[in-house]
């Protein structure tokens, strides 16, 4: 049996890797740390913080305290870093404008933070004025005609601001550009100015299903849109927006593939509860010379679907593994799958139903630990509310049986299929023992957890991204110039 200093110093030695290598504990060494996590993680403050977020989620006195104290004490704790890292936004500047939100309701939460869009989308328009381009009330009407090459073209000087930010984007790139290339600096404050436009809609729609949420996630979509697709040439790639109808739902993702590409492996990503398509697609355009393609779709369940959340969702995966298979630009024998956090359940999940897949990665994954009682301590009630509306459930007892559905238990042993498992190693929103698990049980599982990092381990996402592009590139038997 190994002590809680044995346990500690394995995670120290072990976990902290580099891009380069992948170390994995022996099934003695995962299993102990799986009995005793739960003693060694938790101090008692963070203990009595958990109890009295739960006592105000449960009593739903949240949004009163709320406007006394600000929201920042009922978010999830890395509910910052997740923004700034993609918005490339100055961490201490967010804090300051965290620090003045005091709502969670719809109206004020999505106009707060919608001002903060607003500003720069004008920023957006007065650089886009001096380049003779649309406007960005244009570029945000779906229904207008817009001449994307030619936009692309006006923006394709400052496309590094996009292509090569990265998973934790600088918040001094732009300023820096602007240095060294002033003959574009229009077009980097102007794409700048779009990306942090589409950030701050996302934060304003966060984490949806009310209407102001849902139209702010409609401008964040629309806009991650005409960039991508605006830019795909200058920065090499083709990208396609994609409608896949699942019965009554449609799957709304981005394939992004390799110029002329043919016969490519693909990876198909999920993000989990409250993600978007930008937040997983945007930090992976530096890796788009990786000779992978690369389709992004969001969770069913949650933003733009219209039925709940259910196990049935196997069937909207197979179904784009379907699309992705009869595409003759990609290699129906090479399709990888990468998840985030809840999408990380099904990146597992699919790992041991659906034979098509090659390889997977799960980042992150919630299993049976995190779907139990226990777990939900701490859990903010903007998080239990938005879980309650993704599974169609009439209130927590209703959610705790339909999670109890979503056991993994008897799939993991299924899982044939070389499967890489990340997280951060003290993760406060789902159970880390989730992570060891499914490695200790899946035959060919590896695990990665990263020492004093959080849920899907977002302070090495620098790290994690390379560990995972390269653990797909050799699985899927891509080489430098080749694909096969």
């Amino acid at each position: 049996m190994f002590s809680a200093s044995d346990i500690d110093s394995i995670l120290k030695q072990r976990f902290l890797l580099l891009a380069t290598d992948v170390l994995t504990l022996t099934k003695a060494e995962l299993s102990a740390i799986s009995r005793s996590r739960g003693t060694t993680m938790t101090s008692v403050r963070e203990i009595g913080k958990r109890v009295l977020v739960s006592a105000r989620a449960m009593t739903h006195t949240t949004e009163r305290a709320a406007q006394r104290m600000g929201v920042g004490a009922f978010l999830p704790r890395l509910f910052a870093d997740r923004f700034t890292h993609l918005g490339g936004i100055d961490p201490e500047e967010f804090q300051r404008q965290l620090h003045g939100c005091r709502s969670f309701d719809d109206a004020r939460w999505a106009g707060y933070w919608g001002d903060f869009a607003r500003a720069h989308l004008a920023r957006a328009d007065t650089a886009l004025l001096r380049l003779g381009g649309p406007s960005t009330e244009l570029l945000l009407d779906a229904a207008a005609p817009l001449d994307l090459p030619a936009f692309g073209e006006l923006l394709a000087p400052a496309v590094t601001i996009l292509a090569d930010r990265g998973p934790v984007a600088d918040p001094e790139a732009v300023d820096r550009f602007c240095v060294t290339h002033p003959d574009a600096a229009d077009a980097a404050i102007a794409l700048d100015g779009l990306i942090k436009a589409l950030v701050y809609e996302f934060i304003a729609a966060w984490p949806g299903y009310s209407p102001a949420r849902l139209a702010a996630y409609e401008r964040s979509h629309r806009l991650c849109e005409v960039l991508l697709r605006s830019l795909d040439t200058a920065m090499g790639v083709s990208i396609e927006v994609v409608h896949i109808p699942v019965g009554t739902q449609t799957v709304r993702g981005l394939l992004m593939l390799p110029a002329d590409a043919a016969s490519v492996p693909t990876i198909l990503v999920t993000n989990g509860l409250e993600g978007t398509v930008a937040e997983a697609l945007l930090p992976l355009l530096s890796r788009r010379d990786a000779g992978m393609g690369v389709f992004v779709m969001e969770m069913p369940g949650t933003y733009s679907y219209t039925e709940p959340l259910t196990t049935d969702a196997e069937t909207i995966y197979s179904t784009v593994i379907d699309h992705l298979c009869a595409d003759s630009r990609i290699d129906s024998h090479r399709i990888g799958m990468l998840g985030f956090s809840f999408g990380a359940y099904w990146s597992t999940r699919m790992a041991a139903v659906d034979p098509r897949l090659a390889v997977a990665v799960s980042n992150g994954p919630l299993s049976d630990r995190s779907f139990g009682l226990l777990n939900s301590i701490g859990m903010p009630e903007i998080v239990v509310s938005t879980l309650i509306s993704t599974l169609g459930a009439s209130g927590p007892a209703d959610l705790s049986r339909k999670l109890a559905k979503f056991s993994l238990a008897q799939h993991y042993r299924h899982i044939d299929i070389p499967l890489l498992v990340i997280n951060g190693a003290r993760d406060t929103l789902a159970d880390t023992r989730d992570s060891i698990d499914i490695a200790i049980e899946a035959p060919d599982a590896q695990l990665v957890l990263y020492a004093e990092d959080d849920h899907c381990a977002m302070g090495h996402a620098e790290e994690w991204t390379a560990l995972s592009t390269k653990f797909f590139r050799e699985h899927l038997r891509v080489r430098d110039g080749v694909t096969a």
